[in-house]
């Protein structure tokens, strides 16, 4: 009688190194291991053979990372949505897209089982079992740091030696990382004691402090088709080959680097170093020409649901009907998102350079400090006495307070 199957989300980490052989161990299944490519970029080389070697009976690789970009990364670019007002999304935007890969992969093999090595602590073990529950709700979930006795990265080390598996990272010498096209994040060593000043000179892996960026400014424009980014200085770029571009202008430059005390879902404050230097000119640029094309009325309101939108995203609320909402919404926003941004890239600085739109709201005849026929100053007098009515009703009842 054939085993069960169980699929696991394998990274080639030292999380997921470990899980195999426990899951052989503690489950009569054959594991699956598949790797999700979402713009890992070198980390997925030689994961087959890793994953085989470690007790997997198949192995998966599946190239998403076009998909994560025009289906995960966009709506949330359009939406402005980030997390406590620094944090990109790039881990919490890619997590759904991981999941449905694997309930695919599942469902193709017949598996009972979705595994994954995200920890009790964090908020990947919800991001990944949302989605998991959502998409295929038959499927059984096995969270291994909910279960077993480990403890934590050096118990693991030791589990890779006892089992003869040279574990992937050294005692003491690694950080906790999540990459893909988007960012990479960083946890652990110095940064979990909020009062040290990260090393970024051995933690770095997307570009330069801005320190260490060129003295030179470096001048680029990004051109935008109803809030979609098309092209860069002119040239019409396919999504992936769009976002490494400015990743690299991006990184060079010292873009895009954040040190966060972050709220987790699970109710503790977590401290990680992020680097995002596409997606944050990207953000910038999109906002500078949504200044332009975007009535204030709709701005302003759009602003309000990108925090509950990035709020959605990093709760693993991807699939549900109010972000589903919010999407329609912004997507709408966005029909006149159309134009080019011209930014200025300096020492970790992005300064705004120009921005054009054939559907630009602004207008040179009425800002302009000339009067001229569209705009009468006298009429500014009938405006102010409307508006001040309620405060000029208080003033005479003696109800104005001065703090």
């Amino acid at each position: 009688m054939a085993k069960e199957k169980v699929v696991l989300a394998y990274s080639g980490g030292l999380d997921t190194t470990v899980i195999i052989p426990w899951l052989k161990e503690n489950y009569d299944y054959d594991v699956i291991a598949a790797c999700i490519d979402v713009g890992q970029g070198a980390e997925t080389d030689g994961l087959e053979e890793k994953a085989l070697k470690t007790g997997a009976s198949k192995y998966y690789q599946v190239d998403v990372t076009e998909e994560f970009i025009t289906k995960y990364i966009y709506p949330t670019l359009k939406a402005g949505a980030v997390y406590e007002s620094s944090y990109m999304l790039g881990t919490s935007m890619a997590r759904p897209l991981i999941a449905k890969v694997l309930v695919d992969i599942a469902k193709k093999e017949g598996a009972v089982a979705i595994c994954h090595g995200a920890t009790g602590k964090g908020n990947d073990q919800v991001r990944f079992e949302l989605a998991i529950k959502a998409l295929a709700p038959e499927l059984k979930i096995i969270a291994p740091w909910r279960i077993w006795n480990i403890q934590s990265r050096e118990e693991e080390i030791q589990y890779c030696i006892d089992h003869g598996i040279t574990p992937p990272v050294k005692k003491g010498d690694s950080y906790s990382r999540d990459r893909n096209i988007w960012h990479i994040s960083h946890e652990g060593l110095e940064l979990e004691d909020p009062s040290n000043e990260p090393n970024y000179d051995k933690m770095l892996k997307l570009g330069v402090t801005p320190q260490k960026a060129p003295d030179v400014s470096t001048k680029i424009s990004i051109d935008f088709e109803k809030g979609i980014p098309v092209a860069v200085n002119g040239q019409k770029l396919d999504p992936v080959s769009l976002l490494k571009k400015l990743n690299e202008l991006g990184g060079q430059n010292g873009i895009g680097i954040v040190d966060i005390l972050e709220n987790r879902m699970v109710g503790m404050k977590s401290r990680g170093v992020y680097e995002t230097p596409g997606g944050t000119i990207l953000f910038k640029a999109h906002e500078q020409l949504e200044h332009m094309t975007l009535d204030k009325d709709t701005y302003e309101y759009k602003q309000l649901l990108a925090v509950k939108f990035a709020d959605l995203v990093y709760c693993g609320k991807w699939f549900t009907p109010l972000r589903q909402a919010i999407s329609a919404f912004v997507d709408s926003t966005q029909e006149h998102v159309t134009g080019t941004a011209n930014l200025v890239l300096y020492k970790g600085n992005i300064i705004p350079a120009g921005t054009t739109s054939p559907y630009s709201l602004y207008d040179a005849d009425i800002a302009s400090f000339t009067t001229g026929e569209l705009y009468s100053h006298k009429d500014a007098e009938g405006f102010i006495n409307l508006v001040g009515l309620p405060l000029k009703i208080q003033g005479m009842k003696g109800l104005t307070k001065v703090d």
